[in-house]
Order: C-alpha cells, then structure tokens, then sequence
C-alpha cells in the first residue's frame, strides 16, 4: 500500500492498473465535475474476509472509499450530508446498530471506549432512553497552561455533566457513539466522560486558527438557533424548557460578543470623553458591581480548578474568551446575517492544524503566535491600542487631579480598562518588541494604529 501510495504521488493520478482493479477509481471516468456525481463507494479492504491479511499474516481492517453524492441544485450540508452517508457506509459493511463518528484528525486513545458506550446502550433499565453517547472532545497536544484555551474543560466536566443530569448533552460532531436509529430522531442521550480519553486530537497551535474554530463553531451554532431546529421552536414538548435553555448557551455565542465588545470599548471611550459610567467607588451603589466582579472570578477561578488548570491557565482561558468574543464570534454573527440577507453563501472554512517548526517551538513555550494579515487581528490590535490610550489618559487625570474627585469618579473604568490591557500584554509584544515571524504583520500594526488614533481623537475632541 506505502509503494501505491508513493506512486500515485509521483504519477499525480491513480494508476490504470489500479483503476482496473477498484470499481471506485473507475467510476470517477464518467464524472463531469467533483461537485456534481452520483455516490462512490468501494470496499478496498473487507476485514471479514479471511484472506484480507497482511505480509506476516495478520487479519487487516476494513477500509473502504465514499465519495458523497454531489449535486449543484442541492446542498450537501456538512456534517450532517456527511452523517447521511456514514450511514449508508455502515449499511454496506456490516448494517450494525451503532455507528461511531469521530473527525478526520482524532485517534482512539482508549482500548475500552467501545465496550464502555456499549454498557450504556446495552442497560437493561436506561438503554431504551439513549440515543448516542457523546464522548468528550479532547486534545492531545495543548500546553501546561493551555495559551490557547483548547482544552474546553469547564465545557466538558461542568456543562455537559449539566445538560446530562438534565435530559442529555448536545451532539457535539465528533467522538460520537450514535444508534442507527438516533439519525431518525430518538431523542435523548448520554454524557460519557472516562478518566482515560476515549478519542483525542489535535488542537490548533497559532491564535488564527483558534479564532477561525471558534468563528465557525459560532456561526453554526446560531445557525441552528435561527433554523426550524431551534431549541424553543423544535424541542417544544419535546425536552425540558431547561435543557433548551441549557443548549442555548451555545447557540449564543455569536450574540455575547456585542456585550463583550460594549465593555472593552465604550467605557474607555468614555472615560476619554470625561463621562462617568459606573458609581462612585466612595458610593454604596458600586458594592453590587464589586460583589458581581468578585464573585463571579471566585467562582471561576473554584471551577477552572476542579477540572484540574492552573492559575495560568485561567487567564490564558480568560484572555481568549475575550479575542474570540471580539473576533470569532463578531464574524460568526455578521457572517449569519449577510447569509439570512442573501449577500453569502454558507462555506465550510477548514482549520488547519499544522505549523512551520519555529511556530511550532513558540507553541511549546507558550509564545502566542500571530505571523499572518487577518481582519481578526486588526480588531484585536485596535481594541488594544485603544484600551492602552484610554489607561494612560486615565492615569494622566488622576495625577493631575489634586483634589481626588477623579479618582473617585472613574476609578472602576480606569481598572476595567488596566484590565483589557493586562490581557493585551501578548497583543502590544507582537505589535511593537518581537522581532521573530510569529509577530504582528507590519500592515496590522500601521492599520491598527490609525484605527485607534482615529477613536481617541474622536472620543478626546
């Protein structure tokens, strides 16, 4: 197989022999188009075949070739065009009643997994209410401190658990156990979380690919919302009101960036126009603010804890909540909106998961990597500069101020703004002191810089 491989590479096309000898090579010489053919599937390796075996004897596994119907007039829709022909893939080798979906770059990391999600399914009591076992989605490549935040592990040990105790988690497209049944609407699941990983994979290693994840992520999910498939509209009388809320979390992703984007630009742009937002912090009307605050990084901090991060990782995890709600989910929504208007068309956008070594070494020591022109990043770069001037305007009152009264006015707002600055501290390295390829590109610096000039003088005047 390596030597077929090797020389199909080299020729640049499949060999005639070995189109000869698989009928799913052969039928591509009537196809016109890749996105207009009828289904290909070949079975290349049957493993129940007792003559499929290797060199030295040892039974092979089962591979087979699909290539999915393709029509012009028809979406293919995805994953879930894809799930249609797993379906029909799995009828052909053996018509089982289960059907595992796992992504293209994930691995089995655990021998048990399918004896596991089969006890679930077997259960003499509960089998008869799942509907598929959902497998965590995990990673195997992530930092100790996890820069980038890929680890989803709140997602996973906390509101997954969730939604499990509250009539089943969501289908999250990967690591997957369905019954056949399920993909004609048997309707409740089962959260599976062994201490040991059933599937891992690769998780993005540069701050672009993670943003476009998460953009895609977001803008599916409110897609879902948007559609006859929205929790309230389809899951009425059919799951609990609170497994519906429970779901929505996800399909508002793409929203929570306006209110994201409202607290790392408004208040500092007010704080340039000398308006006041919040209390004075000598009034008791801020403690309600200062309990909200402490609180609610108390309780996030306990729970990045308990699913095993580090303090580090809580404000890597914190910092990438606030690029993605900015960018990720900024996009996701505005890509929604110019689809629902007809001015786009949905497109799938692949994350890519490989690195040049150098970036590859910056991921290892935790050194976030930018390299490439992104509107993304331009937004990040401006939010920054911004929050960076609006800080230093502020700080420049209170030292001129004698009387403390600005201080007192503004001091939420100046802190609110010295936060978004901390979180930009890898932000203002690559723009202005890194000097290796992972940097800000120098037309994101010019661009970003005039934005931000242009806000301040705007806000100042």
């Amino acid at each position: 197989m390596k030597h077929r491989i090797e020389t199909a590479t080299e020729l640049g096309q499949i060999s005639e022999e070995i189109r000869q000898e698989h009928k799913g090579f052969h039928e591509w010489d009537s196809v016109s188009s890749r996105r207009d053919h009828q289904t290909i599937l070949q079975i290349l390796i049957d493993g129940r075949d007792c003559e499929a075996v290797d060199i030295e004897g040892q039974p092979l596994p089962t591979l087979v070739y699909l290539a999915r119907e393709k029509r012009p007039q028809f979406h293919h829709n995805f994953k879930a065009g894809a799930m249609n022909a797993l379906t029909r893939l799995s009828s052909r080798i053996s018509n089982g009643k289960i059907i595992l979906n796992v992504d293209c770059d994930m691995y089995s990391n655990n021998s048990d997994a399918v004896r596991d999600a089969l006890c679930f399914f077997m259960d003499e009591e509960q089998s008869h209410n799942v509907a598929y076992v959902q497998c965590p989605q995990s990673f195997c490549n992530p930092t100790k401190n996890d820069i980038y935040s890929s680890n989803l592990s709140v997602i996973h040990e906390v509101e997954l658990a969730g939604l499990d105790s509250n009539g089943g988690p969501c289908y999250i497209g990967t690591g997957c156990f369905h019954r056949r049944d399920t993909l004609c609407g048997k309707k409740y699941s089962q959260e599976f979380n062994p201490e040991r990983k059933a599937f891992m994979g690769l998780a993005p290693t540069t701050l672009l690919q993670s943003l476009v994840q998460h953009k895609r992520w977001s803008e599916g999910n409110l897609q879902i919302f948007l559609s006859e498939y929205c929790p309230y509209l389809y899951g009425h009388k059919k799951i609990p009101l609170k497994l519906q809320l429970g779901y929505s979390i996800y399909s508002f992703w793409a929203v929570n960036s306006f209110a994201t984007l409202y607290y790392v630009s408004v208040p500092s742009l007010c704080l340039l126009r000398g308006i006041a937002l919040f209390p004075k912090i000598s009034s008791l009307w801020i403690v309600p603010f200062a309990y909200a605050f402490f609180a609610n990084r108390a309780y996030s901090l306990g729970e990045f804890l308990w699913v095993g991060g580090t303090i580090k990782g809580l404000w890597h995890d914190q910092r990438m909540w606030v690029f993605k709600r900015t960018t990720s989910y900024l996009f996701g929504f505005t890509d929604n909106i110019l689809k629902l208007v007809g001015f786009s068309k949905s497109a799938f956008v692949i994350t890519t998961k490989v690195a040049e070594e150098d970036a590859s070494q910056r991921f290892e020591q935790e050194v976030m990597e930018f390299g490439v022109s992104s509107p993304m990043f331009t937004v990040l770069a401006t939010l920054a500069l911004l929050n960076l001037f609006s800080f230093t305007g502020g700080l420049k009152r209170v030292v001129l101020d004698m009387q403390n009264e600005v201080l007192d006015q503004f001091a939420v707002q100046i802190i609110l703004c010295g936060c978004v600055v901390l979180i930009n501290l890898p932000v203002y390295q690559g723009l202005f002191f890194r000097k290796d390829l992972g940097k800000m590109p120098s037309s994101i610096t010019y661009r970003s810089v005039v934005f931000a000039l242009l806000a301040y003088t705007i806000a100042a005047c």
